[in-house]
């Protein structure tokens, strides 16, 4: 009889957990408290309680190549950076093509995850679930939670001086909608990550003036970069991975903020990091910049206190503000789970690779999407789903809990040498780096060894993109499509910005040529002396 797992959220990491237990032979049931499937990508007019919410016209930062499922590529007509309806029109097809509909249970609410009497024997849980007001309860041998992290707001505003007193509206960005309520108003926006800069940005099309506050500053990117392309292709390639990786440290953030700087100087729009020792994740928004310049958007430090009609900040200045916006992010809750070792591990961030409690005497449970790589989440969390399958089947085996702990203390020390100390909802994490330590514990992880039986396909897979199709290419869960998915990654990128035909000019393929053979060179001394 195959083992039952119950997998908790029908998202973007819900929908691919199911189809890796189907991939595996395993029996999944799947719990979504919605109506309906998509996660934090489904918009709704209202925000709906214990659920993501989103403003109607978010697009991804990602781009559809890299944030595919490793055996499901977008449509090429679908645009390259996607507006949530077409990601959410995506996750339906991807459902209807590997017929996952049927094992989820909408409208059912996880009240508790509990460890059964015997599961130091068994490993199996206890799931209660609330449908319709009525309660139930079933065994399951595993337990994916795929629930996300975007449903509890962080507001901690008694870090706040004054906001009793202030007699203007607020509220988190979790709330906000359209920038219809904004109209002609005095707008404050608090915090400056991807939510913040959208809000800034949307809300001063109509505001009388929208003013962002920062405490630490951020680098911004545009989706655009080299020649056109998205932003994350051009850069997640392993090739400058490697070579960033293996460079000093004080040269590899030279090479870095020269780099972040090439779009527009940051320090001339009070936008640069205080911190530049360290590595953080950059902002994605293609219109801040311009307008910063057009003095519809103004940057401003820390808020130092609230009055009843104005905001003053660290820098002495006071604004009058009708209204404010904080979008300050979100605090990691899992009501439904009983387990207080389990909450105290996620709390403290001391899981193994980010899925799996070292607490735990049976591996029985696994958190899926639980990361913050510097890149997309729906490709990580498709790869920690496939190894944690694989670990509850017995194909896979984790380490003791000490070797499990002595690593999460190891990797702690190497994030902080590159992204620092600082205090964050979840650790950011490399992100190539943290998709091969995965695939190695299934054994997907694309080999040097291909440069001599496929070398084509090797060197679109170290020095292009790190698209998700390359962990399809060998090992458990092999994709016959994955090398021409690779191979024309780059036309279904253009295909749908191609829609009126120029003639080019032929280019000469010499200087790619000649940086292939410096980088294979490169690799074999690389090799030679880790030897």
């Amino acid at each position: 009889m195959a083992k039952r797992v119950a997998v908790i959220g029908a998202g973007l990491s819900g929908l691919a957990a199911v189809k890796c237990c189907l991939e595996e032979g395993l029996e999944p049931t799947c719990f979504e408290q919605s109506k309906d499937l998509g996660g934090l990508w489904r918009f709704t007019e209202e925000v709906e309680d214990a659920r993501a919410s989103i403003y109607r016209s978010l697009v991804s930062n990602t781009s559809k190549e890299m944030m595919a499922y490793s055996d499901f590529p977008f449509p090429e007509d679908f645009p390259t950076y996607l507006h949530n309806a077409k990601v959410l029109d995506y996750l339906r097809r991807y459902a209807e093509q590997f017929g996952l509909l049927k094992y989820i249970q909408f409208k059912t609410k996880v009240c508790g995850v509990r460890r059964r009497p015997d599961f130091l024997t068994t490993g199996q849980w206890e799931v209660i679930t609330e449908t319709e007001g009525e309660q139930d309860s079933a065994v399951f041998h595993a337990v994916l939670v795929c629930a996300g992290h975007h449903a509890k707001v962080n507001l901690p505003l008694e870090s706040f001086s004054g906001i009793e007193r202030y007699k203007g509206s607020y509220c988190h960005s979790r709330e906000y909608k359209n920038p219809k309520a904004y109209e002609g108003r005095r707008v404050l926006v608090v915090g400056l990550g991807n939510s913040a800069a959208d809000l800034a940005v949307e809300v001063s099309r109509t505001a009388a003036k929208v003013f962002l506050s920062t405490r630490h500053g951020s680098w911004v990117l545009t989706r655009v970069a080299d020649d056109g392309y998205p932003i994350d292709m051009i850069y997640a390639i392993r090739f400058q991975f490697w070579v960033r990786n293996h460079l000093p440290k004080a040269l590899a953030f030279w090479i870095i903020e020269k780099k972040m700087n090439q779009w527009f100087n940051h320090a001339n729009y009070g936008l640069q990091p205080k911190d530049r020792s360290t590595m953080t994740e950059p902002v994605v928004n293609d219109f801040l910049p311009s307008h910063i310049l057009s003095g519809a958007v103004t940057v401003k430090p820390k808020v130092s206190e609230f009055g009843e009609t104005w905001a003053s900040f660290e820098d002495n200045t006071r604004e009058e503000i009708d209204d404010v916006i904080f979008a300050t992010g979100y605090i990691i809750s899992y009501e439904f789970l009983q387990e207080m070792v389990l909450q105290a591990d996620v709390g403290k961030f001391t899981l193994y690779k980010n899925v799996f409690s070292p607490s735990l005497e049976k591996p029985t449970l696994a958190f899926i999407g639980l990361v913050r790589p510097l890149g997309p989440i729906p490709s990580t969390a498709e790869l920690q789903a496939r190894w944690a399958v694989r670990v509850f089947k017995g194909m896979v085996h984790l380490p003791s809990s000490s070797c499990m702990i002595n690593y999460i203390h190891r990797m702690k020390e190497e994030r902080a040498k590159w992204f620092g100390t600082g205090k964050s909802q979840i650790p950011i994490s490399d992100y190539i780096s943290y998709l091969d330590e995965v695939a190695d514990e299934i054994g997907v992880r694309p080999s040097l060894s291909l440069f001599l039986n496929d070398f084509k396909l090797a060197t679109k897979v170290f020095f292009g993109p790190c698209t998700p199709y390359q962990y399809r290419l060998t090992g458990p869960g092999v994709w016959k499509g994955a090398r021409q998915a690779i191979l024309t990654q780059w036309e279904r990128t253009v295909k749908p910005t191609k829609t009126r035909v120029v003639h080019e000019s032929p280019k000469t393929a010499f200087s790619w040529r000649l940086l292939m053979i410096i980088g294979l060179l490169a690799l074999a001394l690389g090799g030679l002396f880790s030897r």
